[in-house]
């Protein structure tokens, strides 16, 4: 073996017993991004200039972290200039860990069993502070339908399956992510509009076990959802199935499909503490 000289290549190990030299600025970057999950993870929110002091940098260091998480999707703002939160890759990350599964994965042949007994298009969805994230969905093969919704962002409040894990979260941190006491504007007139009467139909989804969509988040079409948690019992992500109100007719036909989630909720929780 060698000895390392003024020609070795950038990898070349030193010579043994000399003591390591400084870490690179990028070594640096990626403890201080690794660190900043773990603060993330725990405090549920932080700020730019929590993290500057925590990790000992400039502000505009953790800014410049920050964001590169967030375009990753482990950390999401509830509003330009707020505090940074978990995001979805985050929580998909955990749920890996925790159960040493994919949610995806796990929860696709639930989602393909579910349009199979129900006809509609199911979905799995995850919460992104106060919005939900479509992210896998197994389209119905009526010719009306509800189409897959994979990748489409909805306020959290104008959806069952936002509603669905909205309900399940603690007080406290509803309250964190709604700071101000307003909603996100929706896209039809039926949603919900003030907190007090999202309280109110929240206390009615944890009593029934699910939520419901009528219109809320879209012309035309209806929902119910039922939230899941992972194996440490956090509610982030839901099953959803949507269905054209031309065929449900009123909202006791959307109901009606409700204990078919219930039981794929149900099937995806034993999968989860399984591990797939």
């Amino acid at each position: 073996m060698s000895n390392a000289g003024p020609g070795a290549p950038p990898d070349a190990e030193p010579p043994a017993g000399s003591a390591p030299g400084p870490a690179p600025a990028s070594a640096t970057s990626v403890d201080n991004a690794l660190r900043l999950l773990q603060l993330v993870g725990e405090r549920q929110a932080l700020r730019v200039a929590e993290a500057a002091d925590l990790l000992g940098v400039a502000r505009s260091t953790a800014h410049r972290l920050l964001t590169a998480l967030r375009r990753r999707g482990f950390v999401v703002q509830d509003r330009p200039n707020g505090a940074y939160r978990p995001g979805p890759a985050l929580y998909e990350v955990g749920l890996a860990v925790a159960g040493r599964v994919d949610v995806r994965r796990l929860a696709r042949p639930v989602l393909e069993q579910l349009r199979e007994e129900t006809q509609e298009t199911a979905s799995l969805a995850v919460l992104e502070g106060p919005t939900i994230r479509f992210v896998d969905g197994v389209e119905s093969t009526r010719s009306v339908r509800v189409g897959n919704r994979v990748g489409v962002v909805r306020p959290a409040h104008a959806t069952a399956v936002g509603k669905a894990v909205l309900a399940a979260l603690p007080e406290e941190e509803l309250a964190r992510l709604y700071p101000a006491g307003r909603l996100p504007p929706a896209a039809t007139a039926a949603a919900i509009g003030d907190l007090g009467t999202l309280r109110a139909e929240l206390a009615r989804v944890r009593t029934r076990g699910y939520a419901v969509n009528w219109e809320e988040s879209a012309d035309g079409m209806c929902a119910v959802g039922v939230a899941l948690r992972t194996p440490l019992g956090h509610p982030r992500a839901a099953l959803g199935i949507a269905a054209p109100i031309s065929r449900v007719r009123d909202v006791a036909g959307i109901e009606a499909l409700a204990p078919v989630l219930l039981r794929g909720a149900d099937l995806v929780h034993r999968r989860l503490q399984e591990g797939g």
